[in-house]
């Protein structure tokens, strides 16, 4: 499975890294190819591309606050392969988002 992902929280410092760390762990260990896109202090970091997005199975959204370029995944949206959620959430229950990407 290819999945991609962003993650942002209000203060960009915390959460926003530890959801990365959080899905980039629990992803590898399936053996799931993963790339995850932050938005925090520091601007944009390891930015996702228009074709790593189209090529990815599914798109986690774990974000608190409105991102730069969230049309990038519209066409995702679409085909229902997106999933968002809370940060907070990704960081307590990494397994179960896993599980639902690859439900869909």
């Amino acid at each position: 499975m290819n999945i991609v992902a962003v993650t942002a929280c209000p203060t960009g410092i915390a959460h926003t890294y530890m959801a990365q760390a959080a899905i980039e762990k629990e992803a590898s260990k399936r053996g799931y190819t993963i790339k995850v896109e932050t938005q925090g202090s520091m601007g944009i970091e390891n930015e996702l591309e228009q074709d790593e997005i189209d090529q990815a199975d599914v798109v986690i959204l774990a974000v608190a606050i409105a991102i730069e370029g969230d049309e990038r995944f519209e066409q995702k949206r679409e085909l229902g392969k997106v999933i968002n959620i809370e940060p907070g959430a990704a960081i307590k229950d990494p397994a179960g988002l896993i599980n639902k990407a690859e439900n869909l």
